[in-house]
């Protein structure tokens, strides 16, 4: 077989060799970059932009003292202008102070940078000067020096604002998403942008020039996939039949598989019709990974490591391997499949302990098969918050989850107070206080009832009282920590809502059995465990995936006989599966999200460039819109309410 090589420059700025053995398959040689050439700051990163394809010498933000005496031309955005004397310079890079002046030879300079709106744009051409002693800004990178203008043009001059461009300024969130071309010249969206830019590319350096994956885009418009979240319908020219934009790319990496592309990798865009939900898009971003002849294990390290190498500088490091849970140990600790590890307050279990009790509503509850008795305690509790706030967490658990809560407080001498102390004995007391490993000040939030509704009761007041202490002064969770947590042994399946005596899948269609329920799925498979897995970082889901089925009958099983599913849907798939499929996995990160927690945005729509409002509109182009009846009917689609009517409305 012939073999030829050829070298390609990567970041490291090695050169690495690169011996192709046939015409078809590469063999990588690559070694890991050194971590001094890692991702620095966007604000501190060495750009070499300059000169390159453009009409400037330099940017706005790296002019320093030892380029005083040179001659520059800086385009930018007027940030401020100050009675005629001088103004600041904005690119993507930074600021410059830009000196106009004030001798009557340059008095048509003068006079055309003085009359310049705020945001437009200019062309400035002049000399590098260090600032008068006293004069420079220690919090400006170009803070010692300033450029004195020549010449100048207005390239494009700015009508006046619907609100200033200042990270300071707070405007409502639909004019900034009104005029979102605006609120991107912000430093932090540019800044977040950046960021997401830079770390997207970092992934894909460690995916495919060090382990091999393949980055393949795969079909938007696809048809229907049973269960999971609804999907968007795209009209054809055929009658009657529609494509669906699919929720994930989870079939087409499957049969990539199947092909034999071994390793595959997407930045792939997904939608989601899910209405309004607060911060959810209906079209999203992932990091869409897949795997031949791997195992779960495999997966974990693999993220891992794509994380621990694309992870920002300034944000410190993160160490590997996370730590793993299972669904059951998440429930019973935290109440939710998502915990935030950051600060404590588990769920205790307390049932022993409330057998002896004679308490009538604790002995209903543990007579039940899944009965349970658990508690959290709320450190300070008495020092931080008010009665309005404890009945309010109370209120919440009634409202949210039907389920009543007893709180007890611990006096400043030891002694409970309680509507339960009337049924305790000093003993008793003193065995709750240290099976609750309750202080003075503390307060405890108590529960009896069905074990998953205790639970999830319990975890949600969890993260509500965390957010009323840190409101009131006290402070639980590090938001400069990043507690990742793998999150293992999920259901497989689930009660339908609608209808508890049916299933549905708790994820997808698609995801393994765990190799020791596998008896379990023909007999009684509500108690079978999934191969699926979550990554939770801050107790927010940023990444899930599974192991697949990667047998054919087995897959048609799930569909026909537990999920009660039409097969024929997925017949293309079935068909795959019988042709050879390896067994495989993969995973899903949901960029937007991780973007947002890294950078600690208040919500996702800062890390997006275009996002959508909170109900899916687009509030700059006004989208979705209205058509009219003969763009329709090539569509064979009538509207039941009369267009001409809801155009008049709408105007």
């Amino acid at each position: 077989m012939a073999a030829w090589s050829c070298s390609l420059p990567f970041r490291s700025g090695r050169l690495e060799k690169v011996t192709w053995m046939s015409r078809s398959t590469p063999t990588w040689t690559a070694r890991p970059l050194c971590r001094s050439a890692a991702m620095k700051a966007p604000s501190s990163r060495a750009y070499s932009l300059s000169f390159s394809f453009v009409a400037r010498t330099n940017t706005c933000g790296e002019l320093r003292s030892a380029h005083v005496g040179q001659k520059v031309t800086l385009y930018g955005w007027i940030q401020y202008q100050r009675q005629g004397l001088f103004l600041v310079l904005r690119d993507f890079q930074g600021l410059t102070q830009i000196i106009i002046p004030q001798d009557e030879a340059c008095s048509h300079v003068k006079k055309l940078l003085s009359n310049a709106p705020v945001e437009s744009v200019v062309r400035v051409t002049g000399i590098v000067s260090l600032r008068p002693p006293g004069q420079e800004n220690p919090k400006m990178p170009t803070g010692d020096i300033e450029v004195k203008v020549e010449t100048a043009e207005i390239l494009n001059s700015c009508r006046k604002l619907p609100f200033e461009i200042k990270d300071f300024i707070k405007k409502s969130e639909a004019l900034r998403m009104q005029y979102r071309y605006l609120d991107l010249r912000s430093s932090q969206l540019q800044y977040n942008l950046r960021l997401r830019s830079q770390i997207v590319m970092r992934m894909r350096e460690y995916l495919c020039n060090l382990h091999g994956f393949v980055d393949v885009e795969t079909p938007t418009l696809f048809k229907r996939t049973p269960g999971g979240a609804k999907e968007f319908l795209v009209p054809s020219r055929e009658a009657g039949k529609f494509y669906s934009l699919p929720q994930s790319p989870q079939q087409f990496k499957q049969l990539l598989m199947v092909g034999g592309l071994d390793r595959y990798f997407q930045v792939a865009r997904c939608y989601r019709d899910e209405g309004s939900r607060p911060d959810r898009q209906p079209e999203f971003t992932q990091i869409d990974i897949e795997m031949s002849f791997v195992d779960q294990g495999g997966i974990q390290r693999l993220i891992e490591g794509l994380l621990q190498y694309s992870w920002p500088e300034e944000r410190g490091p993160i160490t590997t391997p996370f730590p793993s849970v299972t669904y059951e140990e998440a429930l019973a600790d935290y109440g939710t499949d998502k915990p935030d590890t950051r600060f404590d307050m588990k769920i205790v279990d307390i049932s022993d302990f409330s057998r002896s009790l004679g308490i009538r509503f604790v002995q209903n509850a543990l007579s039940y098969p899944h009965g349970t008795v658990k508690a959290i305690c709320i450190p300070q509790g008495m020092r931080y918050l008010k009665n309005k706030d404890i009945e309010s967490l109370k209120e919440a658990a009634r409202s949210q989850f039907n389920q009543e809560i007893v709180d007890i407080i611990c006096r400043p001498d030891g002694s409970l107070k309680s509507l339960l102390t009337k049924f305790l004995g000093q003993e008793q007391q003193s065995e709750l206080v240290q099976a609750l490993k309750m202080q003075v000040d503390d307060v405890v939030l108590l529960a009896a009832g069905e074990h998953k509704q205790v639970c999830s009761a319990l975890g949600s007041l969890r993260v509500e009282s965390a957010d009323l202490l840190e409101a009131a002064g006290l402070v639980l969770r590090d938001p400069t920590a990043f507690h990742f947590l793998w999150v293992v042994d999920f259901p497989l399946f689930l009660p339908k809502e609608e209808n508890p005596t049916e299933l549905e899948s708790a994820h997808h269609p698609f995801t393994a059995p765990h190799p020791s329920d596998m008896t379990l799925l023909y007999s009684d498979p509500t108690k079978v465990r999934s191969q699926h897995y979550d990554l939770v970082l801050n107790g927010n889901e940023v990444g899930g995936g599974s192991i697949r089925i990667h047998n054919a009958e087995l897959q048609r099983f799930v569909l026909e006989k537990v999920l009660k599913e039409d097969s024929e849907v997925l017949s293309h798939l079935l068909d795959a599966l019988e042709f050879g499929a390896p067994p495989h996995g993969g995973i899903a990160l949901g960029l937007d999200r991780l973007i947002s927690l890294i950078i600690g945005a208040p919500s996702i729509r800062d890390v997006i460039a275009f996002p959508k409002s909170f109900r899916g509109r687009d509030l700059m182009g006004s989208a979705p819109d209205y058509v009219t009846p003969e763009e329709l009917e090539s569509y064979h689609i009538q509207v039941s309410w009369p267009v001409a009517e809801a155009e008049a409305k709408k105007n």
